[in-house]
């Protein structure tokens, strides 16, 4: 089973690395086009455009957005070339709408789509301990398994196409109100004197502890040497799929509104590509005083 993937970003590229490393023949594509570098070094194949990738039985992509899984997988023209029932898994984080799209584009050619987002961070992707979210065929999703098995630690259908994406919009929204209470309370403590390091000590320790709580530690506390994981600018347009979803369905989301906020703050005060811990910067400076 030959295997194509596409965008070798910050999470793309340790996923196929590990597909590469689960013995199935790889061949890549990335719009920089010395991300494949490594890849290559590995014995990988590098397409020179998105064209190359038809000839696979399984396509991945994993984009920054619906717009570039569009750009790759329809506006290329390379849904016209694929094989019929060459099974196209988008791995970005799109929403459930843009998935039943690009469901419908990718059918249409007589293949078949999966909407197969992932919940984790870059070293989670290197240790192929990721969980995906997916929406589709049940046959595809069968025949998708192996490939998934080498990225994952685990993957569960959850209905048809959009399915996968919307609960992943819906994990991503907990994520960010999730990172936004912490920082908040890291912030209060640290106001009344309480050291950071030992307040996270508690956080990590009590009822609200988490994987995302262990793993962001040096994310929050030592962000200077941490390694970005996942920026505050992709994080803010997950967390507008995720209320734009919510207000189509009539669901209230204060909490992840006031997220939201702070999201578009920091984005707007230059921490765009900063890690999604950053917003803590904002909640440290002193509050503006109202006025009489």
């Amino acid at each position: 089973m030959k295997v194509g993937f596409a965008g070798l970003g910050r999470m793309g590229l340790p996923m196929a690395r590990n597909v590469r490393a689960g013995g199935f023949p790889l061949i890549v594509w990335n719009r920089s086009p010395k991300r494949s570098d490594p890849l290559a070094s590995e014995g990988a194949e590098v397409a020179n455009d998105p064209s190359a990738l038809a000839e696979v039985d399984i396509l991945v992509t994993m984009l920054a957005d619906a717009d570039a899984v569009r750009a790759v997988v329809v506006d290329s023209g390379l849904v016209r070339s694929l094989r019929p029932g060459t099974i196209v898994m988008d791995m970005s984080t799109i929403g459930p709408l843009a998935a039943q799209e690009l469901a419908r584009a990718v059918s249409a050619h007589d293949a078949k789509f999966l909407d197969a987002p992932v919940s984790g961070s870059v070293s989670v992707a290197e240790s192929a301990q990721l969980f995906a979210m997916v929406g589709g065929d049940e046959a595809a999703y069968a025949r998708a398994t192996p490939v998934l098995d080498a990225m994952t630690k685990g993957h569960l259908l959850l209905g048809p196409a959009g399915a996968g994406a919307a609960m992943k919009l819906a994990v991503n929204a907990m994520i960010a109100v999730t990172n936004e209470a912490i920082a908040e309370t890291l912030t209060l403590a640290s106001q009344w004197g309480i050291d950071s390091e030992r307040a996270y000590d508690v956080i990590a320790s009590g009822a609200v502890a988490s994987p995302f709580v262990l793993y962001k530690r040096n994310a929050y506390l030592h962000p200077e040497t941490e390694p970005v994981a996942f920026t505050t600018a992709l994080m803010h347009k997950d967390v507008s799929l995720a209320r734009r979803l919510a207000a189509e369905l009539g669901v209230r989301t204060p909490a992840l509104d006031a997220a939201d906020e702070v999201l578009d703050d920091a984005v707007r005060d230059g921490l765009a590509e900063r890690d999604m811990a950053a917003v803590i910067e904002l909640l440290s400076r002193p509050a503006e005083q109202p006025t009489t």
